[in-house]
């Protein structure tokens, strides 16, 4: 099975890593400029660096856009690919119909999506067997095919049509890209005051075991906000008051966690 990708950000880095690593020959990796493959190809055992998007001659059955959602639709439009590829997109937020403009150049291609649920940082290797893939194709061939791949580098292989990742998607912002951005938050205060962060880490990793465990999150909820000690609410207020943006945050996150256990 012999596949290409194009970009070589996050999710490029991880697939070319755990795709070889599993017996999936990528042969090309597309980027603007060859010094930005210079992360990735130390790593694989024979790839061709390309920077345009002609793949005329690829040897590849399968062509991986690795590359911003906002990316996704221009290089679909723009890459030529041999007859009969399958061409997909590594993106939560977008649908398969993203790619319809490439059927304009490629009137033969096969459309589908291969979404790994995961957050990815480059050069900071992760389980893939643990990794949810969300695999969609525009008929049942191009998913068995995907999943076929999928089913080499993930324990995981789940069948997920557009709608359906899009929740996922937001879903995983929430649960990941917003609590990430909270603990960020929970570090400034603490180093504006000259404390150590890593004081709060073991409540951190005891709130996410809980939450891991419990049936619901919500069973576990703890706090000033669930307990409506309005005094402890306003002293954190009144210590965060010169920082709007903060204060705004508490407000909006107590809210929320009053609304949802009235």
């Amino acid at each position: 099975m012999i596949v290409s990708i194009i970009g070589s950000g996050n999710i490029a880095w991880h697939l070319t890593h755990v795709l070889e690593e599993n017996g999936v020959r990528v042969a090309e990796l597309s980027v603007r400029k060859k010094a930005n493959a210079s992360s990735i190809t130390g790593y694989l055992y024979d790839v061709h660096i390309k920077t345009d998007l002609d793949f005329t001659q690829s040897p590849s059955s399968i062509f991986i856009l690795a590359v911003s959602d906002d990316a996704v639709k221009s290089v679909a439009e723009t890459i030529v690919l041999p007859p009969e590829a399958i061409l997909v997109h590594t993106s939560g937020a977008k649908g398969m119909n993203v790619l319809l403009g490439t059927l304009e150049n490629n009137p033969s291609a096969k459309l589908g999506v291969f979404y790994p649920l995961m957050t990815f940082t480059k050069g900071i290797k992760v389980d893939f067997n643990d990794v949810p893939m969300c695999i969609e194709g525009e008929d049942d061939a191009t998913t068995e095919a995907l999943e076929k791949i999928a089913d080499l580098i993930s324990g995981k292989v789940q069948r997920v049509n557009s709608h359906q990742r899009g929740i996922l998607h937001v879903a995983a912002v929430f649960a990941c890209n917003f609590t990430n951005h909270l603990w960020a938050l929970s570090k400034e205060i603490t180093e504006e005051e000259n404390l150590d962060f890593d004081i709060l880490k073991p409540l951190v990793q005891e709130t996410f075991v809980k939450a891991m465990k419990a049936e619901h999150p919500a069973e576990v909820q703890t706090g000033p906000a669930i307990r409506e000690d309005q005094e402890t609410i306003s002293k954190h207020l009144a210590l965060i008051k010169d920082d709007v943006d903060l204060m705004e945050v508490y407000n909006s996150v107590t809210k929320s966690i009053q609304n949802w256990h009235q």
